[in-house]
């Protein structure tokens, strides 16, 4: 084949016939199509005219049989209700295309049904794996078993030592509890996250805890399922249960504390946060709407996101001696959903 010469009509160009027009070695080709790898601009502008030139297309499958990596991975999420899993999606999809990587997205509408899920994930040439959702002892030796680096999100595993990359949700809900005692509040509602869902349980776990080390009533807790109406039910439920509403009501997520806002706004007619303080967990945007301005604990959803990010990536092809946990401080966001500030003297 002449340099100049177009691609043999029926077959796709290939690096070999951009490296020809170009005037360049097929490393160069090569180099140019992938991030972060270094190549003189002019070089750089040969490749890409003769690209165009030819409608060149790099072959991903191609390159993952000679670099024996597919550059993907996959993400394990659950619990699509609560608008905190698509956030986090969007920072890890982003974080891993800045690394010329893709994301397969497995969804797991319950953590309960995980063991499907992790199936189907032994069918792809994944490089990694990073887990939002609940994996028992079994699933993780598997993955140590298939050679597959794996990073846990916002969880970890008490039987075993594993890369994790978490929020303290047990400490951000104790620091939630204490603010709200110090300012007068003694009588506590809890709407939980569901039993399956890892941080839901620590969170009431955490905001138990400590109001009973502060030696105030057992508070009543009542189930939800991060959705909406889950904060209109437990908010009636509450009432139900004591003929009054408690003086707080700590919600396991912000979709739930915006359902009990609005139920006890526009239902039972109580100041919110005059007469009932509400608070939620997560900061997620609909909580900073003009109508909510929802008191919640944030999670630094970017910086949790590229820190499991980097920790797969230098787990891709590298040993590791032991693994790592990094933990993550949640931001009180005071909002106006609560009495967090002592009333003047």
């Amino acid at each position: 084949m002449k340099a100049d010469a177009p691609a043999r009509k029926g077959r796709s160009a290939t690096s070999y016939d951009v490296a020809l027009r170009a005037g360049v070695s097929q490393s160069a080709v090569s180099r140019h199509f992938k991030p972060g790898a270094s190549v003189s601009p002019e070089t750089r502008a040969r490749v890409i005219k003769a690209a165009r030139e030819l409608d060149y297309i790099p072959n991903a499958l191609a390159r993952s049989l000679i670099t024996r990596r597919s550059n993907l991975v996959a993400v394990l999420i659950s619990n699509l209700t609560n608008l905190y899993y698509p956030e986090v999606l969007s920072e890890l999809s982003q974080q891993f295309v800045s690394k010329g990587m893709r994301i397969l997205l497995f969804t797991v509408p319950h953590e309960e049904d995980i063991d499907q899920v992790v199936s189907q994930v032994w069918q792809y040439q994944v490089d990694g794996v990073i887990a939002a959702t609940r994996l028992s002892l079994e699933h993780i030796m598997e993955f140590e078993r298939r050679g597959i680096p794996l990073v846990l999100f916002n969880r970890t595993l008490k039987e075993k030592a594993v890369n994790a990359v978490v929020c303290d949700q047990i400490e951000g809900a104790r620091d939630l509890v204490s603010r709200l005692a110090a300012t007068g509040h003694q009588r506590f509602g809890i709407i939980s996250g569901p039993k399956d869902s890892v941080v839901g349980q620590e969170r009431t776990r955490g905001a138990r805890a400590r109001i009973l080390e502060l030696g105030l009533r057992e508070p009543l807790i009542v189930p939800g399922e991060y959705d909406y109406q889950s904060g209109v039910r437990g908010m009636r439920e509450l009432i139900d249960a004591k003929g009054k509403a408690p003086d707080a009501i700590i919600c396991g997520n912000d979709i739930m504390a915006i359902g009990c806002v609005d139920a006890a706004r526009h239902e039972f007619g109580l100041d919110v946060p005059g007469a009932l303080s509400i608070a939620g967990f997560d900061g997620v945007e609909p909580a900073t709407w003009l109508s909510y301005q929802l008191t919640t604990l944030r999670q630094p959803v970017q910086k949790m996101a590229h820190s499991a990010v980097d920790m797969l990536v230098s787990l891709i092809g590298n040993e590791q001696d032991s693994p790592e946990k990094r933990v993550f401080s949640a931001v009180l966001i005071e909002g106006k959903t609560a009495r967090l500030q002592q009333p003047p003297q």
